[in-house]
């Protein structure tokens, strides 16, 4: 098969490489039917993910068809269509028997494209394949339900569930990439009376307001004032932070009410100043995470019933073997435009 192999920092090929073969008696062999990129594997490729070993096969999301089973997994068969979770879940330890499947103690958690090979390839080695796959129903298409193995869920649980978003609340998400734009998606859940984006780019503004934002602030704007002329001068009570950095951090604090909440989503490779002098006495609640992938199933009732289609965040569309293209594209946002790349079997 081929596959998109990371050789160290900045190198990467799409090369043939030996199929997957059945491990573990918990494992599933799927074929990649649609695959897309996420930010987390051009932070492996910048060499800011050092456990990712040179000769591993990057990615975690996919959608595709099982061909194999090992003798234990009883809930997917040879034929079934299948989302493959970002997270997997031995489903036994501590932290899966709660529902912190991002925790598993296992020899799960960000697993595929991190410590085993991942899914940008032609066929990929699903482990704990009882609990790390998803059956799909009939008419839930690969692209929509491809948007479910990660940036949906996370921003859900990690953005708007942590972030306790309720009804009438003001929410200010920063960043308007893939996570924020699916953070402002699923945010209106719980019909907010505003949501704010804040992004100094204007096509992914653009998409914001497509994808449901109320007001959109832009380069040059002060957030602040935006959110002050909402409020009465009171602030987001829910501020979500979908970049990483150490600026967009401190804004979302400083763009909160008291007694509001702060959901950080971004992954952060510096760290940020946590200015406990000034918030200590705000009553604010800030939030970190991994997401653990619980709000799967939901979701994708969500898509199956017609409430939520998550295909708006697909930009860009590649056959399998573009992979080099698909990568280029998705890695230079500000030229291209892309949000989602996703490649498909021909």
């Amino acid at each position: 098969m081929r596959a998109l192999i990371y050789h160290g920092p900045g190198q990467r090929s799409w090369e043939e490489t030996p199929d997957p073969r059945l491990a573990e008696a918990t494992d599933a062999i799927v074929r990649v039917d649609a695959v897309t990129i996420c930010g987390t594997d051009l932070h492996i490729l910048k060499g800011d993910v050092p456990a990712v070993r040179p000769g591993t096969i990057l990615g975690h999301e996919a959608v595709g068809t099982v061909t194999a089973t090992g003798s234990s997994v009883t809930t997917v068969k040879p034929g079934d269509r299948v989302l493959v979770s970002c997270i997997s879940a031995c489903g036994r330890c501590r932290y899966c028997r709660t529902g912190m499947f991002g925790q598993c103690l296992g020899g799960g958690g960000w697993i595929l494209g991190h410590r085993v090979n991942g899914t940008q390839a032609e066929y990929v080695r699903v482990p704990f394949a009882d609990t790390s796959t998803h059956l799909l129903p009939e008419g839930v298409s690969d692209e929509a339900a491809l948007m479910l193995a990660d940036i949906l869920p996370t921003a859900y649980e990690v953005g708007v569930l942590n972030g306790r978003v309720r009804p009438g609340d003001t929410v200010a998400v920063v960043g308007a990439g893939p996570i924020g734009l699916a953070a402002i998606t699923t945010a209106q859940l719980f019909t907010p009376s505003h949501i704010i984006a804040v992004d100094p780019a204007p096509a992914r503004l653009e998409a914001a307001k497509r994808l449901g934002a109320d007001v959109v602030v832009g380069a040059g704007d002060d957030p602040a004032a935006a959110i002050a002329e909402l409020t009465g001068g009171l602030g987001a009570d829910v501020t979500i932070e979908a970049v990483g950095i150490p600026e967009t951090f401190e804004l979302c604090t400083r763009l909160v009410r008291p007694g509001g909440h702060v959901a950080n989503v971004g992954v952060h490779g510096r760290p940020a100043i946590l200015h406990l002098e000034d918030l200590w006495i705000r009553n604010l609640t800030i939030t970190t995470g991994l997401v653990d992938t619980y709000s799967t199933p939901a979701l994708l009732d969500m898509i199956a019933a017609g409430r939520l289609d998550p295909t708006g965040f697909i930009t860009h569309r590649f056959a399998m073997n573009d992979m080099a293209a698909a990568y280029e594209t998705f890695a230079d946002p500000k030229s291209t435009g892309a949000l989602k790349v996703v490649l498909s079997r021909p």
